[in-house]
């Protein structure tokens, strides 16, 4: 049997439409620990994933990169000595997404990250999307840690 991935680790019941493992209509991203800090993880576009021209589509290339920091977040987190218990600790507060050629609708892509700074409030993480040796699209995500209001609490005045 396969090892889960990170985001069956962490999170087994998040919906989220890029690596939520509980969403059955998501890309379902899987990403492992490679060691030393680094995330991998290898996708199959669909044909759906099209970008009008034959290549995949820049959102779909965006939320790829943007799931896989996640991953690393997780990783990072753990080091920290966050539980692992399904709770989302970090959301994304920043995305930076460079294309820098296109990427196959037909073939697998491989994804790379690893976090570049990491502290109990935020992290960045670098991630990269590639195809035949080559990066395809890379991208700096700043992660910033959650603090959830508890129900009714109503909006922050400051």
């Amino acid at each position: 049997m396969d090892e889960p991935s990170i985001q069956q680790r962490f999170f087994p019941d998040l919906p989220c439409f890029g690596c939520g493992p509980a969403n059955a209509k998501g890309l379902r991203l899987r990403s492992v620990d490679a060691g030393d800090g680094v995330v991998s993880a290898e996708f199959l576009p669909w044909p759906e994933h099209d970008n009008g021209l034959g290549y995949l589509n820049g959102g779909i290339i965006a939320t790829l990169l943007d799931c896989h920091g996640a991953a690393a977040v997780a990783l990072a987190s753990e080091r920290l000595g966050l539980p692992a218990d399904g709770t989302l600790r970090f959301v994304t507060a920043g995305l930076d997404v460079r294309y820098l050629r296109p990427s196959p609708l037909t073939e697998p892509v491989g994804l790379v990250g690893h976090a570049v700074e990491v502290d109990a409030e935020q992290m960045t993480i670098a991630t990269e999307l590639r195809w035949q040796d080559k990066p395809r699209a890379t991208a700096t995500a700043v992660w910033k840690r959650w603090h959830p209001r508890s129900a009714g609490a109503g909006p922050r005045t400051h």
